[in-house]
């Protein structure tokens, strides 16, 4: 099942990337502007096919997106049916075609979501409290620390990591389900032979032992060595996630959820930015430590190809529901970075194209491709960069 899950999460990724150049033709050709290719990803090309209505639909062997060619993408173009012959606004309608696209699918996944089941993963994550219902809830899990030698986990055959399920006598079996749990059935069991059910590396087992007696335990109170009923060590964490649904509040909770995520990307912006200053300022100055530290903050908020892969791979065992809140936050992401003044990025050249009309002095071809091409020769730089770290920190 989380093989399909992980499947199904590439398509929809790669989806997402359809989603967002397709907004881009679409609006293009609605404007009488000719489009030449429709690519999905960059570099060389896989596989091409020329469609009926003339332009030539590509795809390529690098995931670093995708990209619509259209006639005459120059503001110094004008030929009739070209992108440069088209007025500001329609201009601006095209660039932020993607944009737009992205933010529609990030927010209707997120509204499909809150009506079946939408995850809480992110801290302190938007909801309506009078119009919420819980679908599951995390998992508390009991996993065993040290065990006392000569202890009757020690003869049950017991290891640190084993999770504890249960334990009883014939057919008193109780629930491990946190250390209050554990000391009250020991307690309970003291003295007697009890079953121990456990996980361990996801399989479960059955282990026997006698239980040490009250009156053991209670001897050694005050002793060094003290005697407890099992003899072990435990902690407690939680495994999983609580999911919850609405039904009238299903629309707000995706909208709220949405303006969230805008913050904390903004927010990772911020910080990522705030580190790779660092990392420069660290190297100038070969002050190792603050280059380092600099570099945790940094590749903490950054996440390339790969760690896109991983993260989709990770999310394909905690389920559906965590893949589709994935991506849905992947698809906004996607938004937000596209509307922002990056170079090479749709924001860069729709924020150049305002500010170039408002100065009243457009570019020519040549400049324009200059400040792209720099755009784009930085972004891959970055990409570079951030697949090394991803590499470094999942693998």
């Amino acid at each position: 099942m989380a093989i399909f899950i992980l499947i199904f999460g590439i398509v929809i990724f790669i989806g997402l990337i359809v989603v967002h150049e397709f907004g881009h033709l679409i609006v293009a050709i609605r404007n009488g502007v000719k489009a030449e290719e429709f690519a999905i990803f960059f570099g060389p090309t896989i596989y091409k096919k020329k469609t009926k209505k003339g332009w030539v639909f590509k795809f390529n062997i690098l995931p670093l997106g995708g990209y619509v060619k259209l006639k005459g993408e120059h503001d110094s173009d004008t030929e009739k049916g070209s992108y440069g012959a088209a007025s500001l606004y329609v201009k601006s309608k095209i660039m932020l075609a993607g944009v737009f696209a992205n933010l529609i699918v990030g927010v209707f996944i997120l509204f499909i979501l809150a009506l079946v089941g939408i995850p809480k993963i992110i801290p302190n994550q938007f909801s309506v409290p009078s119009n919420e219902k819980i679908v599951s809830n995390k998992i508390a899990l009991v996993e065993v620390g040290s065990i006392l030698k000569d202890s009757p986990a020690f003869h049950a055959g017991l290891k640190p990591g084993d999770q504890l399920i249960s334990i009883g006598s014939k057919n008193n079996i109780q629930k491990i389900t946190n250390i209050y749990d554990l000391q009250t059935v020991t307690k309970e069991f003291a003295g007697q032979k009890v079953s121990i059910q456990y996980k361990r590396n996801s399989r479960e087992y059955t282990a026997y032992t006698t239980l040490n007696t009250t009156k053991e335990v209670d001897s050694t109170y005050s002793h060094t060595h003290q005697k407890v009923y099992l003899g072990v060590s435990v902690g407690q964490y939680y495994s999983g996630f609580t999911t919850v649904r609405y039904t009238w509040a299903a629309p707000i909770v995706a909208l709220g959820t949405t303006k969230q995520v805008f913050y904390l990307t903004f927010k990772g912006l911020g910080t990522a930015l705030k580190g790779l200053g660092g990392i420069v300022a660290g190297a100038s100055t070969n002050n190792q430590v603050a280059r380092k530290n600099a570099q945790t903050s940094a590749s903490s908020q950054l996440v390339g190809p790969v760690g896109i892969f991983v993260l989709l791979k990770d999310g394909s065992a905690a389920g559906i529901y965590f893949m589709l809140f994935i991506l849905a936050i992947i698809s906004l992401t996607l938004a937000l970075m596209n509307v922002l003044p990056i170079p090479a990025l749709d924001g860069g050249r729709f924020w150049l194209t305002l500010i170039t009309r408002a100065i009243k002095n457009p570019l020519n071809a040549k400049r324009e491709e200059l400040i792209n091409a720099i755009g784009m020769l930085l972004l891959l730089a970055l990409l570079v960069v951030v697949t090394y770290l991803d590499i470094k920190r999942f693998f």
